[in-house]
């Protein structure tokens, strides 16, 4: 069996703690159904806002060895979250923070931010994590933790990029730490 959503969402929180953003709060402790189940209730980006939405997340967490944030469902995922779990106050700072980076890629390199080279979507979330756009800090916390809750919580994220366990081996107080490849989930 696999884990459940909620149950990862529920480790989420625990993980981010006090300032865990809102939306990811309540899916985590409601008792309804499950965030991933049909598609976003309404829009919540432009065409312009989810390209770069999109983009971003793949820049957080990229496809490596293990596939990234577009091939574990991380935009519908955000997308979903904040249309069915947020309020219009918790998206807010996601939806400025996005036309904030729009405006500056194209200020800066004269190009839509979702078009810019990889490189330079690092170079505008870093300025957004380093406060140096309006609003720059607090929308990289929480889309940030938007995307990494959205990619350890799918499928992907939970049996490729952790190893899932359903009953973890024996203990053995002597494994060498050097043997530890991934870590496990259950």
């Amino acid at each position: 069996m696999i884990i459940d959503r909620r149950d990862a969402l529920a480790g989420m929180a625990a993980m981010f703690g006090a300032s865990l953003f809102a939306p990811i709060a309540r899916a985590a402790a409601a008792q309804l159904p499950a965030i991933s189940d049909g598609p976003p209730s309404t829009p919540v980006f432009t065409a312009q806002q989810r390209a770069l939405m999109t983009a971003l997340s793949e820049r957080v967490m990229p496809t490596t060895d293990t596939p990234g944030a577009i091939a574990a469902g991380v935009p519908e995922y955000i997308e979903k979250l904040l249309a069915d779990w947020a309020s219009p106050d918790d998206r807010k700072p996601i939806l400025a923070g996005l036309d904030t980076i729009e405006a500056r890629s194209r200020s800066d390199y004269k190009v839509a931010a979702d078009k810019a080279t990889a490189a330079q979507q690092d170079a505008l979330l870093t300025l957004a994590m380093e406060d140096k756009l309006p609003g720059g800090a607090d929308f990289f916390d929480k889309f940030r933790q938007l995307v990494l809750t959205g990619y350890f919580t799918s499928e992907v994220g939970i049996t490729q990029e952790r190893e899932y366990l359903p009953v973890p081996g024996r203990y053995d107080g002597a494994y060498p730490y050097s043997e530890i490849k991934k870590v496990f989930s259950s």
